[in-house]
């Protein structure tokens, strides 16, 4: 990988309805996520902090493979297993995240998630979802019975399929995408698009050169528009020179 690396800003905020913020991210090249923590406050906090100091410890490795990022949600759901049965209802969290790594000689995404919480890539005026969301309500547009219109007002818009929790199964989708000039990932836990529909993500996007102003205007304008949940975004430029 080339020494003129990708640059990237990371913002988070509580919102205006909750209490403490259960989001938490990590950003420090080549590993960029985001968790949203779930099972009440205290819970949520203690498995999404578990699931990003986890993969923390890829920070600063030169070469980064799936197996290795699922060896460290491995380990960070052994945490949340070996945790005392005081914290109410089961920890659990949703991951998704992008890590710069490479593949065949080339560089790649690898973008990893689990729950609801998303990946966008932004090439030119064109945004792009990586993740699938692991919902009911996807499973529904999938099967054709509700459109994407109404998912976004259905009930049960927030049950999850999957997460990484102490009891659940750590199904991770991981999808390898080469790397573009010119790219810009976002990594955001639904409070951001529980706020802002694609275009208007894009458009703050495009607007901001620096990943920073980009993550902090996304932010902003999703705690404007309700802040009806804590909201995080991580936004990553592809380095610049991607010969190897």
């Amino acid at each position: 990988m080339s020494a003129d690396g990708p640059v990237w800003g990371a913002s988070t905020d509580v919102g205006t309805r909750r209490a403490s913020n259960e989001d938490s991210y990590v950003a420090a090249e080549p590993v960029f996520a985001v968790a949203d923590g779930m099972g009440g406050h205290e819970a949520g906090e203690v498995a999404s902090a578990a699931a990003t100091r986890a993969l923390a410890r890829l920070a600063g490795k030169p070469e980064v493979t799936a197996r290795d990022v699922q060896e460290r949600l491995e380990a960070a759901r052994a945490r949340l297993q070996a945790l005392p049965p005081t914290l109410g209802r089961s920890p659990g969290t949703t991951v998704a995240g992008v890590v710069l790594t490479e593949h065949e000689g080339a560089p790649h995404w690898l973008v990893l998630n689990l729950g609801d919480s998303r990946t966008y890539r932004l090439q030119g005026h064109v945004i792009e979802q990586l993740s699938v969301d692991h919902s009911e309500v996807q499973e529904l547009v999938d099967q054709g019975h509700i459109s994407p219109e109404e998912a976004l007002r259905h009930s049960r818009r927030h049950v999850l399929t999957r997460s990484l929790g102490a009891t659940s199964s750590l199904a991770v989708d991981y999808l390898l995408v080469p790397v573009e000039q010119g790219d810009r990932m976002l990594v955001c836990s639904d409070g951001l698009t529980g706020e802002l529909d694609d275009t208007v993500i894009a458009g703050l996007l495009r607007s901001y050169p620096h990943p920073q102003d980009a993550a902090d205007a996304l932010v902003a304008a999703a705690v404007a528009a309700g802040g009806r949940d804590n909201v995080t975004a991580v936004v990553v430029d592809a380095p610049r020179d991607l010969s190897a």
